[in-house]
Order: structure tokens, then sequence, then C-alpha cells
């Protein structure tokens, strides 16, 4: 159960948990539960119950998903006040998001609108995630960086706008400093991933 998988997830990346019980404080973990909610009434074209079940979330928790949003196995959102995670944003499994992060877009583009964040992200403290960009496997965003343009995996990005700073290449991997990333929204990798 994604739930299960969630606490586990929580208590794995946050040392200062001492037990199960103590994770239903953590606001992280209801936003999950209730975009599980409000994602399930969307995709079955219930659009205004499935805005109130975010926005009752919204309120309850300082998180605001999209219930359009496709999210992966194993978020966690740390602290989490004041994240924003717009509606064709897709993240994969084990990702981790702290708060003031905004997965948002431009306002110049229309379809596919937010990033795409492949399993293993770390994406710090207010940083800000725009438009329909592929972060890479494994990517480690530092805080307070604008990111608008693909990160290739296993690299390090920060600033603003975010430059990636390092990258760890492996043999299977290719050159990850390659810049011409091809990022095909059509394609819905999240599926491949889970």
């Amino acid at each position: 159960m994604k739930i299960k998988q969630t606490i586990q997830a929580i208590r794995k990346n946050d040392p200062a948990i001492r037990s199960n019980i103590e994770v239903w404080l953590y606001p992280g973990l209801w936003a999950v539960i209730y975009h599980k909610l409000a994602n399930k009434l969307y995709r079955n074209r219930m659009f205004f119950l499935a805005r109130l079940v975010s926005q009752r979330a919204r309120r309850r928790t300082g998180i605001e998903i999209h219930p359009g949003a496709t999210i992966g196995k194993r978020l966690f959102i740390d602290h989490g006040m004041g994240v924003v995670i717009g509606e064709t944003t897709r993240i994969a499994n084990n990702v981790l998001i702290y708060q003031g992060v905004t997965l948002g877009g431009t306002g110049n583009d229309v379809g596919l609108r937010h990033p795409y964040i492949s399993s293993g992200v770390s994406i710090g403290a207010g940083t800000q995630v725009l438009g329909p960009i592929k972060i890479g496997k494994n990517v480690r965003i530092g805080a307070g960086s604008v990111v608008t343009k693909s990160i290739p995996p296993n690299c390090t990005a920060v600033g603003v706008p975010a430059k990636v700073i390092k990258c760890k290449c492996t043999k299977a991997a290719g050159n990850c400093l390659e810049h011409a990333i091809i990022f095909k929204p059509h394609i819905d990798e999240l599926d491949k991933e889970n």
C-alpha cells in the first residue's frame, strides 16, 4: 500500500522521527493521503469534488497539490509548508521535497505545463522548478534554486538560474553533461518506473 511505503520513506529520511505513530503528525503524510483521494476523483472526472478535497488538504497541511498531478511511491515532503505542485506535474518514486518548493508552470506552455521529476530526486527548500522540463534520476537541487531547464541524471544543480555544478557519470549513463537532453512529454516514464 502506498501509505505504508510513504510512512517508511518518512522514517528513513527523517532522523527526528522516533516511532511510526509520530509520522501521523507529519503534514507531508496527510498531503499524500488527501492527494490519493483527490486524484481518484479527478481521474473519474469529478473535478469539483477533487478540488474540494485538495483545498481541504491545503488548509490543513499548508501543502497544495493539484488533484491532476501524478505522484509515485514513497514521496516525502519534509516540513512541507508552502509546497505547491501543479496539475500536470509528474513525480516518480523515492522523491524528497523540502518546504517552500514550487513545481509549477511558466505561463507560456499549454498541455504539459509542469515538470517531470524522476526517481531519487532531492529538491531543497525554497526551490522553484518551472515549466515542462525533466529532472533526471538521482538529481540534487540546492535550496533556493530556480530551475527552468532540464537537468541530466546523477547531477547536482544550484543557483538562480540553476546550473549543474557536479555530475556523477557512469558508464551506463554515458556523457551526463550532454546539453541536448530530449524530453518527450508524450512518453509516460512514470509508468515505466512504477
